[in-house]
């Protein structure tokens, strides 16, 4: 019997306790759950792959999963998949917007490549709301993350927005 290889990709910048639960309930689905960190052209990282890289491969050991590897990418989906013998993509979804964005963009890959399915997973209901883009801007000024990420994580997060400066004069 084959091995089942999915793929789970984002920034993750900075993984959250959202995408820990993605990790744990996806990792449950496939013999080897590959965590595709990569870059998106539209956002702005507060850590460099390298970091992100680092920080998800600290927090999966923190899981204890075994079937979970971290790997940095900087390509198409698609083709990583492809690279990696993926036969399934995992997203995580939080509400109807990210719904229509992931509807999208699995009609895209199917576009690339029909071999490839793209399994959606709700997010548990207590982390609807976490964003990693939320996140930081919450840090950003000054807000407590404690709730939203690890607590490695936050330490992580605190210490680049005091290295870079906080928003705001509250």
């Amino acid at each position: 019997m084959a091995t089942r290889i999915g793929v789970y990709p984002g920034t993750f910048d900075p993984i959250t306790l959202g995408h820990a639960d993605i990790i744990r309930r996806g990792a449950k689905l496939v013999d080897r759950l590959i965590i595709g960190v990569t870059t998106n052209i539209s956002k702005n990282p507060m850590f460099s792959p390298e970091e992100r890289i680092a920080m998800v491969q600290r927090e999966v050991a923190a899981l204890g999963i075994e079937n979970v590897e971290v790997v940095g990418f900087n390509a198409l989906l698609m083709k990583f998949a492809e690279k990696q013998g993926a036969s399934v993509i995992i997203r995580g979804l939080r509400a109807v917007a990210d719904f229509e964005y992931e509807y999208q963009m699995a009609g895209m890959n199917q576009q690339l490549n029909a071999t490839i399915e793209t399994v959606f997973l709700m997010a548990d209901v207590s982390l609807q709301p976490i964003a990693s883009k939320l996140v930081k801007e919450i840090a950003l000024f000054g807000g407590d993350i404690a709730r939203f990420v690890s607590p490695a994580v936050r330490t992580d997060v605190v210490a680049r927005v005091d290295t870079n400066g906080r928003l705001g004069d509250y």
